[in-house]
């Protein structure tokens, strides 16, 4: 499967992290590992950017984090403009690692606070298309 299925509308359908997306099919959020010096990235990277290495491998995310930041959109790019109103957060992990996504929609951004403990989960669209979201933990 192409990178062309990934997120809510992609822009891309070439890309040498793909694999990610098959991941995404498979119900696993995946970030990749430098096998030099085990720098952790995510989104996935096909190089690292510490020690420039191309050897590189996949490692599941963990399923809870903190709730670092987080807003709402009350308007959207094109493409989107059907999605708004949509919450939007970073969850830090630990480690210098941390994941950008839209909050599910089970959470309404009263309920949310930063710090508070969120899990991941990934999303299939009705249109097929495959992603991942922020939900409770």
């Amino acid at each position: 499967m192409g990178f062309e299925k990934f997120g809510r509308k992609s822009f891309t359908s070439v890309t040498k992290t793909s694999k990610f997306v098959d991941f995404l099919k498979e119900g696993k959020i995946e970030g990749t590992v430098c096998k030099n010096c085990g720098t952790k990235f995510f989104p996935p990277r096909a190089d690292c950017a510490k020690c420039l290495s191309n050897n590189m491998d996949w490692f599941e995310m963990p399923k809870k984090g903190r709730l670092e930041t987080f807003t709402t959109a009350y308007y959207a790019p094109f493409g989107f403009e059907s999605d708004p109103p949509y919450t939007m957060g970073v969850v830090d992990f630990g480690g210098g690692l941390k994941l950008f996504a839209r909050v599910t929609k089970e959470l309404k951004p009263e309920d949310l606070k930063v710090g508070m403990e969120v899990g991941i989960r990934t999303l299939h669209y009705e249109d097929g298309q495959i992603s991942f979201e922020i939900t409770k933990a």
